[in-house]
């Protein structure tokens, strides 16, 4: 008989041993990212009071075989519509245990190249446990004759994968870690994932999204790892520096709170490691330049570099030779006046000067609030650029040619490059499309690959991190100048750093601030009211009606009616999803973005009979739905933050790949998902502000409750409240607005940029005297 693999069941299946032992008869529902599965199964045995030949099970599965043989663990639930049904816990596959089932396994469709004849030579010199002697001894496939070196190769690895799964579940199921988890670990590392699993467990924080420290110390400890461990200190120091660093938006944290971090993220008990032995470790992983350290912080090597590098660029383009930009200031004022009468428009003096220090400046930084020009200034520098450089901004007079389009145009998301392109008239792009994203963080032009382009502004800054202000820098060519534009009071980066905040406040980069608020937005209160939040001022007129903006006091479920009656009033008067947009500042509770996505679905896309719609775990997408795209898919030219809407739902049946898909519509550009890229899109009737930033729609609605009291900051309210063109509303409760507008206490973030600018400035101008002297 068959050995088969030890594993620990979870302690109350182990007591009671209940169990159903079957084969598949068929797979009602697989999801195959969550692998949530419904099968009908045919009963062999069970240790259940249970009489009839097939039963329904339920639970996190990966796909199952009608030709292999499965022992489940669970217990039986009455499921109010489709009635009893087992419940998995855990399972296992069980092994063939008679030459005939041996036989058919390894004649099946698993093992590529291997027919039934070669099946039964298997199985004759090997014996009914050949499956377990090659698993456990590889190199008993040499051993066996009449057997091709191709036969041999896929036989070994069809193995590893059919088996290699199994395995891996039944290393980590003892530590609370599921199939779903498990399927994770396994794509990732393959026939490695046992080897990791027993002797690298931390690798598993960094490669595998789901798993913490905290999980990966228990298979260490399992394995056998002492507490004072330097693997296990080491990858406590990394990990804090993630998840109490980066992931707060810090690119570094100090010496003093990485040590407590660390202790108290070891601390275990009576078990607690020393920060002496801690700072050893630090010390060593310094040496190995694992870690940088710096003036008593702590960095990650990418960030500090990253700092470095791009502080470096700002100071190469703001030592370049002014005369290379030097335009006579005559010019300069008739070009700028014959612009005024083109475009039929007169300038204020702020915005001329904004306009002749981009053009005479390498680098400029542009900011300023809603309302004061910053759209105008982009407009009026590209337009003066071409006037006095003598160079077209039609992108078809370029065709064929080995000029490039001289002016580029980018921001961090597509809605907002697509807004440049609206209000300039000329191709806007991501900054991922510029630089060509490969993935991860690697892009196709770099220092060996420049971008192509004689001026490049980049809106948005406020959303850059330090990671792609590097990438971006590496790319650009010595000639070039870059204008970076954006608002330094909206939310800072997802991401590490706080790039335009130190841009700004640093005293030798170049910068114009406009603060006047032009004719054109003086009679927009959603302006007033953005400009009155940013200095702390709650206006008197909050909650009276105004023609743009309107105040509905109301609490709890209140708020929740109130959105969905405004949203109902408005579909009545000709707007739709697209035009409507609905932000929140969390996703759970009973007024956040989960459940009002799914109210307000049924509002803008009511089911219909026989409606095409796929589900995914509790959420139905249908043909018309409004979606937020949630990563970069530079294949496709779709990027995180880029919105669209459901045009096809394709069943399965329907498709040579035989998988469900979604076609989603962004524009002008059409992408099919298929159902493992279902998680790449969530519903966006709804969304986050985060998610909203660099978008603008025709009317916002923003809930605002004490409940959201740990979210509620005046940047994220600011941020919410200028993403509205024409409408805003706001439901709610006042005092939780004015808690808001009076909270700026953001979390002040540990950034070195403003240092390495000034460090790499100081740098040069030595190297420089250096020179100097030499020569002289």
């Amino acid at each position: 008989m068959a050995q088969q693999p030890s594993f620990h069941l979870d302690d109350e299946i182990q007591k009671t041993s209940r169990h159903i032992k079957g084969t598949l008869i068929a797979t009602v529902y697989h999801q195959s990212e969550s692998l949530y599965t419904v099968a009908r199964i045919r009963v062999k045995e069970t240790s259940e009071k249970y009489d009839e030949k097939e039963v329904v099970v339920t639970g996190i599965l990966p796909p199952l075989r009608e030709d292999e043989l499965y022992l489940f663990y669970g217990k039986f639930k009455d499921h109010p519509k489709y009635g009893k049904q087992y419940e998995v816990e855990f399972f296992q596959k069980e092994m063939p245990q008679s030459k005939e089932a041996m036989i058919q396994y390894l004649s099946s469709d698993l093992f590529k190249g291997i027919g039934k004849k070669t099946a039964e030579h298997i199985v004759e010199v090997m014996g009914n446990d050949a499956i377990t002697k090659l698993l456990e001894s590889p190199e008993y496939i040499s051993q066996i004759p009449k057997l091709t070196e191709d036969q041999a190769k896929n036989l070994h690895e069809s193995l590893l994968q059919n088996r290699g799964l199994d395995q891996v579940m039944m290393a980590v199921q003892p530590y609370g870690i599921g199939p779903q988890l498990a399927m994770k670990i396994f794509q990732t590392y393959q026939d490695e994932s046992l080897s990791v699993i027993k002797k690298e467990p931390y690798r598993l924080i960094e490669d595998v999204s789901g798993i913490g420290f905290h999980r990966a110390d228990e298979i260490a400890k399992g394995n056998g790892m002492q507490v004072n461990h330097p693997k296990r200190i080491q990858a406590a120091c990394q990990f804090v520096l993630r998840d109490q660093g980066i992931d707060l938006g810090h690119s570094y944290l100090p010496m003093e709170e990485l040590l407590e971090g660390v202790r108290r993220l070891l601390a275990d008990g009576k078990n607690t490691v020393d920060e002496m032995s801690i700072f050893r470790e630090i010390q060593d992983m310094e040496s190995e330049q694992r870690l940088i350290v710096k003036e008593n912080v702590v960095y990650l090597p990418s960030l500090y570099f990253a700092e470095r590098g791009f502080a470096q660029k700002m100071n190469d383009l703001v030592q370049r030779q002014q005369n290379d930009y030097h335009i006579e200031d005559g010019k300069l004022k008739t070009e700028l006046a014959a612009l005024e009468k083109r475009l039929d428009m007169k300038y204020a003096n702020s915005q001329k000067e904004a306009i002749k220090k981009a053009l005479t400046s390498s680098l400029m930084v542009l900011t300023g609030g809603p309302g004061t020009g910053k759209t105008t200034v982009i407009k009026g520098i590209v337009e003066l650029y071409s006037e006095i450089h003598g160079v077209s901004l039609n992108p078809d007079d370029y065709k064929g040619k080995k000029e490039s389009f001289p002016v580029l145009l980018v921001a961090p998301t597509g809605r907002a490059a697509k807004r440049m392109t609206e209000s300039t008239g000329i191709p806007a792009h991501t900054i991922h499309r510029l630089l060509g994203w490969k993935g991860g963080g690697n892009f196709e032009k770099n220092e060996d690959e420049p971008i192509e382009g004689k001026l490049l502004i980049v809106d948005e800054m406020s959303m850059v991190d330090i990671w792609l202000a590097h990438s971006l820098s590496k790319a650009l060519p010595n000639h070039i100048q870059i204008i970076f534009v954006g608002d330094e009071d909206q939310l800072p980066s997802v991401g590490p750093g706080q790039v335009l905040k130190d841009l700004l406040q640093t005293e030798h980069i170049p910068h114009t601030r406009l603060v006047d608020i032009y004719r054109q937005a003086e009679g927009s209160s959603i302006i007033r009211l953005a400009h009155e939040m940013k200095n702390g001022n709650v206006p008197e007129d909050l909650l009276i009606p105004q023609s743009d903006r309107r105040f509905f006091p109301c609490s709890g479920e209140h708020v929740f009616q109130a959105i969905l009656q405004v949203c109902e009033n408005a579909i009545k008067k000709g707007y739709t999803s697209r035009d409507i947009q609905v932000l929140a500042p969390m996703y759970k509770g009973p007024v956040g973005i989960d459940r009002l996505n799914v109210e307000l679905q049924r509002l803008f896309n009511p089911e219909k009979p026989n409606q095409r719609q796929l589900q995914v775990a509790n959420v139905f997408y249908r043909k018309g739905d409004k979606v937020l795209q949630l990563v970069n898919q530079p294949e496709d030219q779709v990027f995180n933050g880029d919105i669209g809407e459901i045009v096809a739902v394709i069943y399965a049946r329907e498709n040579t790949e035989k998988e469900d898909q979604i076609v989603i519509s962004f524009d002008e550009i059409e992408v099919t998902y298929k159902r493992s890229e279902f998680h790449h899109f969530t519903h966006a009737f709804c969304c986050s502000i985060h998610k909203s930033q660099g978008s603008e729609y025709p009317i916002v609605i923003l809930p605002v409750l004490k409940s959201y009291y740990r979210m509620l900051k005046r940047n994220l309210l600011y941020t919410a409240i200028t993403r509205s063109k024409e409408y805003l509303i706001l439901c709610g409760e006042q005092e939780a607005f004015t808690w808001a507008v009076q909270r700026s206490d953001e979390l002040e973030r540990f950034s070195g940029l403003k240092i390495r600018l000034q460090e790499t400035l100081l740098e040069k101008d030595l190297m420089n005297e250096t020179l100097l002297n030499e020569t002289n």
